[in-house]
């Protein structure tokens, strides 16, 4: 199970953190991600973790925002700086495989104001 908490709404420049609390599975064994799906458009990649320390961020977000884990309290955060409109979306976590929508959270609504 992935319970994602802390969006909101946040004005243009501002700053968000997010955690995804999991239970179920074996953590620190699972690669980790974020994804977002912006109004009317198809769901898109954030960041994602993979269990060897690699991180991947979307080409969007790279320089602001900063994906983490904490494998002793199985939680994922996201922290999201220099926020800008268009970081509008629902943002989902998910883990491997990332392909199956069962592995992922029911999401968060994340706005952002100008």
């Amino acid at each position: 199970q992935l319970q994602e908490s802390g969006g909101g709404s946040v004005q243009a420049g501002g700053s968000l953190g997010l955690s995804c609390a999991t239970s179920g599975f074996i953590f620190n064994a699972c690669g980790m991600g974020w994804y977002r799906q912006p109004p009317g458009k198809e769901r898109e990649l954030v960041s994602i973790r993979h269990t060897n320390g690699t991180i991947i961020y979307g080409d969007d977000v790279k320089g602001r925002f900063t994906i983490s884990r904490d494998n002793t309290k199985n939680t994922l955060y996201l922290q999201m700086n220099s926020l800008k409109t268009e970081d509008t979306a629902v943002y989902y976590c998910a883990r491997t495989p990332y392909t199956d929508p069962s592995n992922r959270g029911q999401g968060t609504q994340v706005t952002v104001s100008s």
